[in-house]
């Protein structure tokens, strides 16, 4: 992150703290993703038909059904007591990898919950830099198809103010690794509503050699994919996590 971008700190512009509703079912819920993705124009991204993308990840469904279960999505609106604003908890999100869409193509496709802005890289990745921000190997993606599926996510606010090197220290000492780019992307993606004022997240599961943490928070009513030092604590960014990853 540059001096400039921490004298601006997270915009608190936008609140989207409101109760939303909770799908019916794992089952319904995963093929809800999978539309997301087809009407964003992700079969296009990764140099496929509709048809043959949704085939790419139909065999993940019977896997987030069985580790989400119905008991993940009660029927009925939800209260602002369940909604993932507030718990910051999802059971699972469908992840496309990088090698099929980008990251420099797929982050300006998120928005904030209820927001028209379109997500973007900071500027303070300079050129290039991306691309070797890579999943360390406790984080790294299994499978060959280029897609797979993250289960217990959590957007890991009760890590606000800690520094970002202790907060990956105790999230591995719980058996949980941190979320990568494509992850972190995927997950505001399908789930516009977690990422709110004052619980934006690192993405501690992407690294590229230094002391440059990726997190993702809000600046001029978008999303905004920046970095943070490991060194350096913010009050209004945690550290996104997950249980377990399937392919």
């Amino acid at each position: 992150m540059t001096d400039s971008s921490l004298s601006h700190g997270p915009d608190t512009t936008t609140d989207t703290d409101t109760a939303l509703e909770v799908r019916p079912d794992a089952a319904a819920e995963f093929d809800r993703q999978v539309r997301t993705l087809l009407a964003l124009g992700y079969p296009a991204l990764s140099g496929r038909s509709p048809e043959q993308f949704a085939a790419l990840v139909a065999p993940l469904r019977a896997e987030a059904v069985a580790r989400a279960g119905s008991a993940a999505y009660p029927a009925g609106p939800a209260g602002p007591e369940t909604a993932p604003t507030v718990t910051g908890r999802v059971p699972f999100v469908l992840v496309v990898g990088r090698a099929l869409a980008p990251v420099e193509r797929t982050m300006p496709l998120t928005t904030l919950h209820g927001g028209r802005l379109p997500g973007f890289v900071d500027r303070s990745f300079e050129p290039g830099s991306l691309e070797r921000f890579l999943a360390t190997e406790e984080a790294r993606p299994p499978g060959r198809d280029g897609v797979h599926l993250l289960c217990e996510v959590e957007r890991g606010e009760e890590f606000c103010g800690v520094v970002p090197g202790d907060a990956m220290a105790t999230v591995a000492e719980r058996g949980r690794t941190p979320l990568t780019l494509e992850e972190g992307i995927a997950l505001l993606t399908l789930f516009p509503e977690i990422l709110v004022k004052n619980k934006c997240f690192s993405l501690g599961g992407s690294r590229c050699g230094d002391r440059r943490v990726p997190a993702l928070w809000i600046s001029k009513r978008a999303p905004k994919l920046g970095w943070c030092w490991e060194g350096n604590p913010h009050t209004w960014l945690g550290m996104a996590s997950a249980g377990a990853r399937h392919a």
